[in-house]
């Protein structure tokens, strides 16, 4: 059987890319028994059913008969087999979030994904507010990439950041993704938000994953946006370790079940307290 990636999904539509072509798909009742369902980046075995294909061959009709097993699973959005993950940041409209930003990046180290930090609408503050984030993060150990997705400053930068890659751009509403990608595709492909002046905060336009091939072996995927992320199915004894910054520091506080939050003699503690090399809130 012929195999291909899961490129979206619209209303139990599936668009499976397999041998240049793209196929439209339905899936097999017994994924719902199962309680799994295809999602972009998904590797799919399918079968060719009855018809039409065009002059360019780009269109024919199948239906999904098995589920690769998964590298990985990002649960927001729901994609499989990424190798990375762009993580945008607005510096303005709507302004940073980085409780947000610091949940994101704990679940990606949790699942296993490469996280890169773009920081967007940078001409919107001033130099200074830019390199304040940068610095915390880029000291840490990320990738930190500053762009003006309206200018396309930046964007050659974090081009050269997607090749041989399935890469997934996330963020909460607004903060330019759609934006980012229509400049790294050249074209108009994803709806590009708005912000509402009333509340500051954007408009989600993006309103399903959609996977878009930028060479061989590379997509990128746009998301929807989101204001909450959820990240609970991590155990509070587990999430220090997630914490890149932290990792040097654990198993050296006086206890072994240190939350890190109010006991005393606690490494992560006093290496914040000395301003070494953690910058960020416990």
């Amino acid at each position: 059987m012929p195999k291909g990636i899961v490129l979206s999904n619209i209303s139990d539509l599936y668009k499976v890319e397999a041998d240049g072509k793209i196929i439209d798909c339905n899936a097999r009742g017994k994924f719902k028994n199962n309680e799994i369902s295809p999602v972009a980046g998904d590797i799919v075995e399918m079968e060719r059913i009855k018809g039409e294909v065009t002059a360019k061959e780009e269109e024919a009709k199948g239906v999904i008969t098995k589920i690769e097993e998964r590298k990985n699973y990002l649960k927001r959005p729901k994609m499989a087999n990424l190798s990375q993950i762009i993580l945008v940041l607005s510096m303005k409209l709507p302004k940073p979030d980085l409780e947000l930003l610091d949940k994101q990046l704990v679940y990606a180290e949790y699942i296993g994904i490469k996280s890169i930090i773009c920081l967007n609408k940078i001409d919107l503050v001033d130099e200074e507010a830019v390199e304040k984030i940068k610095q915390v993060y880029s000291k840490i150990g990320y990738t930190v990439i500053s762009t003006n997705a309206k200018t396309g400053e930046g964007v050659s930068e974090l081009q050269k950041c997607l090749e041989g890659h399935i890469t997934a751009f996330s963020g909460n509403s607004g903060v330019g993704k759609s934006t980012l990608i229509n400049s790294l595709l050249g074209e108009n492909t994803t709806e590009e938000g708005a912000i509402s002046h009333k509340n500051k905060r954007g408009k989600n336009t993006t309103t399903q994953v959609c996977l878009y091939k930028i060479g061989e072996n590379s997509y990128i995927a746009d998301t929807p946006g989101f204001s909450t992320f959820d990240i609970s199915e991590i155990e509070k004894e587990d999430l220090a370790y997630y914490f890149v910054e932290f990792r040097e520091y654990l198993g050296k506080c006086e206890y072994g079940d240190c939350s890190h939050i109010k006991e005393a003699n606690c490494a992560i503690k006093k290496a914040v307290e000395e301003r070494k090399n953690i910058k960020r809130k416990i």
